[in-house]
């Protein structure tokens, strides 16, 4: 038992590719779920002596890529892993801008792909590996939009602050149990990643923190994916994860 799985959720770019690629390790087995496969990535893996598996899996289809993962997590048994962690690291940002001007199905898309996908991601793995021997552990890429307010940013915010409340609930959950999971929901810390380009190029008279956005670029206070996802695997590794369910690389 000296396997080691992680499925991370958007991994072909970002923080969760800088994530699946410093975890390119001999014994480490990655199941990397994204809307499209990262032919760099195999490579790096191939090179590394680390096993990689990639599907191309749209994750607002959330009730197929749950039951996907479960069928893939029952075929591999579970008995030669001493651990298994799911990295729900996947989201997107809607069209910004008030509420009121939002198009229905961009929120859905949102908070499908937001909160849907890894609630039921995580239901899937928690019953596919709950006779496992392995240590489990569910990582959720949270923010810190989900424990503060932005005007138009409400679905993402919605979406984190979900993340963070249902991650709460399912540590109440795997408490019970005698071979629970450890479960936290992470904010990273402010990253350059698209997501703060889509940020910092917004209308600013329909994005009223637009400007912040742009001057913590300007002052040279973003994390790079790299250095982003040193941190979230350090604290991922901490002895005690999970004794707080809602945390923040910062803290």
């Amino acid at each position: 038992m000296n396997q080691h799985l992680y499925i991370i959720t958007g991994a072909s770019r970002g923080m969760g590719l800088a994530i699946a690629e410093q975890l390119l390790q001999p014994g480490n087995t990655l199941l990397c779920i994204a809307r499209s496969t990262n032919d760099e990535l195999a490579s790096r893996a191939k090179a590394a002596g680390a096993t990689l598996v990639q599907w191309s899996q749209d994750l607002a289809l959330g009730v197929q890529a749950s039951a996907r993962l479960k069928q893939w997590l029952d075929q591999q048994g579970g008995s030669a892993c001493a651990s298994a962690t799911l990295i729900n690291n996947a989201g997107v940002i809607p069209r910004i801008g008030p509420l009121s001007d939002a198009d229905a199905a961009d929120l859905a898309h949102a908070l499908r792909v937001g909160l849907e996908a890894p609630m039921q991601l995580t239901a899937a793995f928690l019953q596919a590996t709950g006779h496992w021997a392995a240590t489990r552990k569910v990582l959720n890429i949270s923010s810190g939009l989900g424990r503060r307010a932005m005007a138009s940013q409400a679905a993402y915010c919605a979406a984190k602050a979900g993340m963070d409340h249902f991650t709460r609930c399912v540590a109440l959950d795997e408490a019970l149990k005698p071979h629970g999971a450890a479960v936290c929901s992470l904010a990273p810390g402010v990253i350059d990643t698209d997501m703060q380009v889509q940020l910092r190029g917004a209308d600013a008279t329909a994005f009223p923190d637009q400007r912040n956005f742009a001057k913590l670029k300007a002052s040279d206070q973003l994390s790079s994916p790299a250095e982003a996802a040193r941190r979230v695997l350090g604290y991922l590794a901490r002895p005690n994860f999970g004794a707080d369910p809602v945390g923040d690389v910062r803290d």
